[in-house]
């Protein structure tokens, strides 16, 4: 098993570190919370390990679809052995029914279910509030080495919603919408990295509604650890 050596960095929800493999990292979940771009903070014990294996088995599942990750395997509860990767600064944000910024932003009525799947770009910079980006944009900032790529980016993302809408749907919960995020692994093959949890999904409960994702924080409803919990209890008892 490779063995941490250097921290690579440290983000919101995870630290990265670099190992005695040049090709594999380790991503060290935390129990950290942040929204409104890190204004509203917390510390929820046990979060990031509800995270860590809720992703783990969300990438084996898409794996089993076909779909490229840097998924290697989990090593225990809060570490994840994975594929380094350059980090694509785009965040892909993909929307199945309108609430949140959406409904914000372009008055769309909250919980209105959408015509089509969207897919958004949002320029992955903390300092500039990650701001929406469209095709152009991600040529001028060269996160993309051409339109092509952005093709390929939202028919993967299009791809992975419509495998995790039917994993969902089968657990009585309804995806709302999700962030995804890409980098490129040693092959320069474009590949999902990140992690799949219910930070960056939003999930309502088929029946009641009921939102179990970080929503829970956003809006101070509680109960987060339960609502993600009984995410991986659905998962597990697939």
């Amino acid at each position: 098993m490779p063995q941490k050596t250097r921290l690579l960095y440290e983000g919101k929800a995870k630290k990265i570190w670099e190992t005695d493999d040049p090709d594999l990292l380790i991503s060290e979940f935390k129990d950290s919370l942040t929204a409104f771009n890190g204004e509203k903070r917390s510390e929820e014990a046990g979060k990031g390990a509800l995270n860590n294996q809720i992703s783990t088995e969300l990438f084996k599942y898409l794996e089993s679809k076909g779909i490229p990750t840097h998924f290697v395997e989990m090593i225990d509860e809060k570490h994840m052995l994975h594929k380094r990767a350059e980090v694509i600064r785009i965040e892909v944000i993909v929307r199945n029914i309108a609430t949140g910024s959406l409904s914000r932003n372009l008055g769309i009525q909250d919980g209105k279910v959408l015509p089509f799947t969207l897919v958004e770009f949002d320029y992955k910079n903390d300092e500039l509030g990650d701001p929406k980006l469209n095709d152009q944009h991600c040529l001028i900032l060269e996160l993309v080495k051409e339109p092509a790529e952005l093709d390929y980016i939202r028919y993967m993302a299009r791809r992975i919603n419509r495998f995790l809408m039917e994993f969902y749907a089968e657990l009585g919960l309804t995806l709302v919408d999700f962030k995804l995020e890409f980098g490129r692994d040693k092959n320069d093959t474009i590949i999902l990295i990140d992690e799949l949890s219910p930070d960056n999904f939003r999930l309502w409960d088929a029946k009641t509604g009921e939102k179990m994702d970080k929503d829970r924080f956003r809006q101070g409803l509680g109960g987060l650890l339960e609502a993600y919990q009984e995410v991986l209890n659905r998962i597990q008892n697939k």
